[in-house]
C-alpha cells in the first residue's frame, strides 16, 4: 500500500475481530517502528506484545475502557525512559521517540490490513505491575492492534491553509 494513501484511510479502531494476527505480520509492524528516527539514535523505545488472552484483559482493564477495548485480540505497549534519550531544557525527547516509532507502526499496521487506536490515558503504575516494567521506565502509549470490525468514516480535517504558514506565524502557506 501506498503510503499516502495507508495516511489517508488509517482511522482509530475500536472493535476487532476475534482473528489472530500472524506474528510474520507483528514483526514487520514492529520492524517499521524500530526503523523509526529518535534522539541521537539512542532507539530508546521498547516494546510489549501482549497476546495472551488474561494479560490482553488486564491492559484493558487499565485503562479503564473495557467497553472501547473488549474485543482487541492484542496490544503493542510502548516504553521509554528519560535516560534512553536525550532532553532540551524541560522538554524529554523519549516522548517524541515514542510518538514517531508509533506513528511507525500503526502505518505500518494499517498497510498490512490491521487496526490500531493510539491509547495515552491509561493507569500507568497498573500497567507496570501486570507486565513486570521497571518503575524506572515510562509507559508512554499502547494500542490494540488486530483485524478491524468495523470502519469508521474519515473525519473532517481543517484546511491546510489554517495550519500551514510560510515563514512567519499568521502568513498564509498559497
Amino acid at each position: 500500500m501506498d503510503l499516502y494513501d495507508a495516511i489517508k484511510i488509517r482511522r482509530s479502531i475500536r472493535k476487532y475481530k476475534q482473528k489472530k494476527v500472524p506474528m510474520d505480520v507483528i514483526k514487520r509492524v514492529l520492524d517499521a517502528a524500530r526503523l523509526a528516527p529518535s534522539w541521537a539514535n539512542m532507539q530508546g523505545v521498547r516494546y510489549i506484545v501482549v497476546t495472551d488472552k488474561e494479560q490482553v484483559e488486564k491492559v484493558i482493564d487499565a485503562t479503564s475502557q473495557k467497553g472501547k477495548f473488549a474485543s482487541a485480540p492484542m496490544f503493542i505497549v510502548a516504553i521509554s525512559d528519560a535516560k534512553w534519550s536525550g532532553n532540551n531544557g524541560d522538554m524529554a525527547y523519549y516522548m517524541l521517540d515514542v510518538g514517531i516509532a508509533l506513528e511507525h507502526l500503526v502505518l505500518a499496521a494499517t498497510a498490512e490490513g490491521l487496526g490500531t487506536c493510539w491509547i495515552g490515558f491509561f493507569d500507568e503504575e497498573r500497567l507496570k505491575e501486570v507486565l513486570a516494567i521497571k518503575k524506572s521506565n515510562r509507559v508512554v502509549a499502547l494500542t490494540p492492534l488486530g483485524y478491524p470490525d468495523e470502519a469508521p468514516a474519515a473525519r473532517s480535517r481543517k484546511a491546510l491553509s489554517e495550519i500551514a504558514f510560510v515563514d512567519t506565524f499568521g502568513k498564509k502557506l498559497e
